[in-house]
């Protein structure tokens, strides 16, 4: 099984699949609407709350999921620090486990994933977590995509 270390995310790194929400240095708002997107018209917006088990590290993934016509943004509002796994598109429209990444997320910091980008579901470490979650859905299947990967792969933290 293939194994990937984590890296520390920065907005570089994790530009080809979303953006960081970066919490204002000083008081004010930051806007993030740009890497907002909704490709169906019939969708509607919903922001839900989600508290995410911890995970063991190693993780192995076994799955990842996309929402092909929505972004999905994480808002840590209790959270330690978390894995943002993902991988682009393999030549089949599925994820490419050979090119996946993973990213250590700090607890304070929200990412958006944009629309079409597999990912792995929320992956906590160290105790649960809670976030909230920013999409657009219209209740069909095409919400959200689940595939069990046939080649799993390795998530593991650099010592």
């Amino acid at each position: 099984m293939r194994t990937i270390l984590a890296e520390p995310i920065s907005a570089e790194a994790f530009a080809p699949f979303g953006e960081l929400l970066v919490p204002p240095a000083a008081p004010g708002r930051d806007y993030f609407d740009a890497s907002l997107s909704n490709a169906r018209p019939g969708a509607r917006p919903s922001v839900s709350l989600a508290v995410a088990e911890p995970v063991a590290v190693p993780l192995d993934a076994v799955v990842m999921e996309r929402h092909q016509f929505s972004s999905q943004s994480f808002v840590p509002v209790d959270a330690d620090g978390y894995l943002a796994i993902v991988a682009p598109h393999a030549a089949d429209g599925g994820p490419d486990v050979e090119r996946g990444r993973a990213f250590l997320v700090p607890g304070g910091q929200g990412i958006t994933f944009r629309a079409d980008v597999w990912h792995h579901p929320m992956a906590c470490l160290n105790r649960p977590s809670t976030f909230a979650i920013v999409m657009w859905l219209d209740g069909s299947s095409a919400d959200t995509e689940l595939v069990s990967l046939a080649t799993p792969f390795r998530v593991a933290l650099a010592d």
